[in-house]
């Protein structure tokens, strides 16, 4: 039978569903994994993904949206904003890499 303790099954976690990381000077901003979130904050994320395919729906707001959602601090997710200063590019960019990042842990479609 096989044992693990749980700080080597967190560790495993960490590695597989860990955060994304953006350095803004001397601090670092945690964007979490869905899974690390809250029940509510995956099912409002989920909404705000389907919002965001709606033709007239305001990209820089849904986009600065998530972002609250899924920072690791409200704060720091405000410091991120206030320093992308609305530029949608960035804001997509930092949604792309953060969408990339939490799809590591997802399991890959069958080869058969």
């Amino acid at each position: 039978m096989a044992s693990f303790t749980l700080d080597s099954i967190r560790t495993a976690a960490e590695a597989k569903y860990g955060s994304t990381d953006i350095e803004l000077g001397e601090e670092t901003i945690r964007l979490l994994n869905p899974l690390r979130l809250p029940k509510a904050s995956r099912t409002a994320l989920s909404d705000l993904q389907d919002r965001m395919g709606v033709d007239d729906a305001d990209q820089e707001e849904l986009l600065s949206e998530a972002i609250r959602l899924v920072a690791e601090h409200p704060k720091a997710a405000e410091r991120l904003l206030t320093t992308v200063s609305g530029d949608l590019a960035v804001l997509a960019e930092i949604f792309d890499r953060y969408g990339r990042g939490a799809q590591v842990g997802e399991a890959s479609a069958s080869r058969d």
